[in-house]
């Protein structure tokens, strides 16, 4: 197989390969001592085909496990963690939501439309493994509030998933940021509580399967 600079790497003899699916047992195997990790690689993203690691090593810790699973108190120990991840989760979406309301910050006359919107883009990006910003550590909320916020309204009031882009280098960067200006400027309007016209507001559009129509200002 093609290692990571792309040169061809013999998998030692012996080893088998323990495919995707067991997070634990993966855990265990590369814990425990030298592994192959197998990516493959679409566009961005990554996805991970198994570990090759040796067969005995891979049939012992196997085994081990399953001895533990059938223990009650493993059972007992998994729904616990579940219960934590669950807490901390819906704690973190309160806090982004906050963030996006701060962020969007919209005059007191469309306050409604503002915790609508917050709630979908909240919905959107804050569940585990979707992949967002609003996932990543590397920046401070209110940072990941105002990107995830930019990418829901290119998404959903622009026509930017139809776009036919050139591929050319910097070019998806450069309309990503000609739409950002104008998700701003369409923002501005609601902070400036000026009126809008339903008719032709992208936000409105994108609000409206999803609360009642007299609500939305």
């Amino acid at each position: 197989m093609l290692n990571e600079h792309g040169m061809i790497e013999a998998v030692p003899d012996a080893w088998g390969l323990l495919p995707p699916g067991d997070a634990a047992l993966s855990r265990r195997i590369k814990q425990d001592g030298p592994t192959l990790t197998v990516i493959e690689l679409k566009g961005r993203k990554r996805f991970s085909r198994g570990i090759w690691a040796p067969a005995d090593r891979i049939e012992a810790l196997r085994a081990a496990l399953e001895v533990e699973r059938r223990d009650p108190s493993y059972q007992r120990k998994l729904d616990a963690g579940r219960q934590r991840r669950a807490a901390a989760q819906e704690d973190y979406a309160e806090d982004f939501n906050g963030a996006v309301l701060r962020y969007l910050n919209f005059h007191p006359t469309h306050q409604v439309v503002a915790a609508a919107l917050a709630l979908l883009i909240t919905e959107h990006a804050t569940p585990v493994g979707s992949g967002t910003v609003a996932r990543t550590q590397r920046i401070p909320i209110e940072a990941r509030a105002e990107a995830a916020t930019i990418a829901w309204l290119r998404h959903q009031t622009t026509g930017y998933d139809s776009m036919q882009i050139p591929r050319e280098k910097g070019r998806r960067r450069e309309v990503r940021r000609m739409l950002a200006q104008r998700s701003v400027q369409l923002l501005a309007r609601y902070r400036s509580g000026q009126p809008i016209d339903r008719a032709q507001c992208p936000l409105h559009r994108a609000l409206l399967p999803h609360m009642p129509t007299r609500t939305i200002g």
